[in-house]
């Protein structure tokens, strides 16, 4: 089995990381060691600075995942500053905007950047669409989760256990295009 770090602390992206990598007889292994995220306008500006952060402090094959919900009605917010926005306002402060608001339509965006040594980093991106539910409902997942109800389904993230969420999810549609790669180029240590 091969092994590839990921660097975050978010447990949820881990253990969805875990899940789809296995298939592929990948062992992924979390690496808590943090990045500067920019104020910038999009996720890939975001994970190139990352990566160029954890790059100067690791010398191991990893990837880490930026991620975003963007709402239409919101012009796009909270997009880019959805890991902030969850933490200050939450689920409840995102309905309260959405008060009174038909067009509920919303993107959750990710990209994984992966990096290897002698190896430019390369990203995968990943999107699902789907809407924003008028209250929140489930107990699993994590962000915005709750809320989220992806198209061709009735539930939330938080109401789908992991393979059901990963059916569907931006993080997973990323994961594959990476998994794709890893089968393509075998440059994992």
């Amino acid at each position: 089995m091969k092994t590839i770090y990921f660097v975050t602390s978010n447990k949820g992206k881990l253990l969805e990381a875990k899940e789809k990598l296995s298939a592929i007889d990948i062992e992924v292994v979390q690496r808590n060691i943090g990045y500067l995220e920019p104020q910038v306008d999009t996720l890939e500006e975001v994970a190139l600075f990352g990566v160029e952060d954890v790059q100067r402090r690791f010398d191991k094959p990893f990837f880490l995942e930026d991620a975003g919900l963007f709402i239409d009605s919101l012009k796009g917010f909270p997009g880019v500053y959805s890991a902030y926005v969850f933490r200050t306002i939450g689920c409840n402060g995102i309905l309260k905007l959405l008060d009174n608001i038909d067009e509920r339509k919303a993107v959750f965006r990710s990209v994984i950047a992966y990096k290897a040594p002698k190896v430019d980093p390369m990203f995968f991106i990943g999107e699902c669409r789907g809407r924003i539910f008028t209250n929140e409902l489930g107990d699993n997942g994590f962000g915005f989760d709750p809320i989220f109800i992806p198209d061709g389904d009735t539930k939330t993230f938080a109401q789908m256990d992991v393979n059901g969420k990963n059916r569907f999810s931006h993080r997973s549609k990323s994961l594959e295009k990476l998994m794709d790669y890893f089968k393509d180029f075998n440059d994992l240590s």
